[in-house]
């Protein structure tokens, strides 16, 4: 029989003193210091002494935390740490719900909330267009599964059909599958490596080769880098203000929605860097652009407008500069045979004709790491200062005129 009562607990309660009462055993009623109650069971195992909660009073009874008691005094008679017990118990309790959950969350479902969680950054048609692939090629083999069970055979069976003939499809259908199950893993929905991850995984499994003959075959009409130059001063003499964002494009060698999506946070215009967050990239990573002088004076010279943080603000829902904003300003200009992505491709050609840089370096300027696992393991810098060697020569070669450069212009200005 214990030493306490229900009366004196209830007393020791009320009085909200500050106590430690031993019913015997171990077994304690504990006040706190704020007045809170709960139940305590002090034991001894290999000679070290350790504390156990047994649950808050009310809620547990001294009836009740007898009985618990009595419980993690067999456990410790048989050489058991109680409180260790009943963690590990917890534990798999836990993985257990997880495991259940998992089974209840399926594919599709978990599809759909990822892209009503990040749509609000996309455009509409981005948006229709990302579930449009899934709900072409991956939801009527993996849409019904649990993403706690989709392994590799069950990736594989989305891309196989596919990767010959669409290749640049599958391979986005891929990255897709990639953030759905990688969204699942930070909900504790999966466990493991991510089944839909290219490189040290897939590409073992699928021809890479196929791959890059869809790389080659995007092809985006491109202005020659011999024109640029005319263009940007073309660009520079605009009071539109897409005229800037086209020239940060064409400085910056971005994608065009980094750009039309661009913060002013984002950028350290004294340190020269746009800084721009995973959420923002292509390959979910985050990246460092250099900017080079020119770059920083001339977004200092543009004026913020309030209540935004959007260098190119909009007055769509998204908040953002309309989509086509560039493009139609080059239209207007007399440029409607190139893209706003075709400027990337005169990057990248003015770097293998004009410079000595490393293949390494002129990719990575455009975001594109093409290093394979065992050489980005021993290589882990994004080579900032090459780059930005190389974006500082960009910037001075597309605003330096040439002679037939300043024929040009004039004769546009005539005509």
């Amino acid at each position: 029989m214990g030493k306490l009562t229900v009366r004196k607990v209830e007393q020791l309660a009320r009085a909200g003193k500050k106590c430690l009462e031993n019913d015997g055993d171990g077994l304690y009623f504990k006040v706190g210091e704020s007045g809170g109650t709960s139940w305590i069971y002090r034991y001894k195992l290999n000679k070290k002494s350790t504390d156990m909660g047994l649950g808050i009073y009310p809620e547990v009874s001294l009836p009740d935390a007898r009985i618990k008691h009595a419980d993690a005094r067999k456990l410790l008679a048989n050489g058991i740490c109680p409180k260790s017990a009943r963690d590990d118990e917890r534990d798999r309790l836990v993985t257990q719900r997880r495991a259940e959950d998992a089974r209840r969350v399926l594919f599709e479902q978990m599809a759909r909330e990822y892209a009503e969680a990040h749509g609000p950054g996309w455009s509409e048609k981005w948006r229709k267009g990302w579930l449009r692939k899934l709900e072409l090629y991956a939801f009527d083999v993996i849409g019904a599964v649990p993403v706690g069970e989709i392994d590799t055979d069950l990736v594989l069976k989305v891309l196989q059909p596919i990767w010959s003939t669409k290749t640049r499809t599958a391979d986005e259908v891929r990255g897709q599958i990639e953030l759905v199950l990688d969204a699942a893993k930070a909900r504790n929905l999966r466990e493991g490596e991510n089944p839909a991850r290219w490189r040290g995984h897939l590409d073992k499994l699928l021809n890479k080769a196929d791959k890059k003959k869809a790389r080659i075959r995007e092809h985006f009409a491109a202005m020659s880098w011999k024109e640029v130059p005319a263009l940007m001063q073309q660009l520079a003499e605009s009071e539109f203000r897409a005229a800037v964002a086209a020239r940060l494009l064409i400085f910056t060698a971005a994608r065009a929605q980094m750009v039309q999506g661009a913060r002013w946070p984002e950028f350290d215009l004294e340190a020269g860097v746009w800084a721009l967050p995973a959420e923002r990239m292509k390959m979910r990573k985050a990246f460092n652009i250099p900017l080079a002088p020119q770059v920083v004076e001339m977004l200092r010279a543009l004026p913020r407008v309030e209540e935004s943080n959007f260098l190119f603000p909009g007055r769509g829902k998204s908040g953002v500069m309309h989509t086509n904003a560039i493009r139609n300003l080059l239209h207007d200009m007399g440029h409607g045979d190139i893209t706003r992505h075709g400027f990337r491709s005169s990057f990248r050609d003015w770097a293998g004709e004009k410079t000595n840089q490393p293949r390494e370096v002129c990719e990575l300027a455009l975001a594109h790491d093409e290093r394979d696992q065992t050489e980005g393991a021993y290589s882990r810098s994004d080579l900032f200062n090459k780059r930005r060697d190389l974006m500082s020569s960009w910037a001075e070669f597309v605003t330096t005129l040439a002679l037939g450069d300043v024929i040009y212009l004039e004769q546009k200005r005539v005509s």
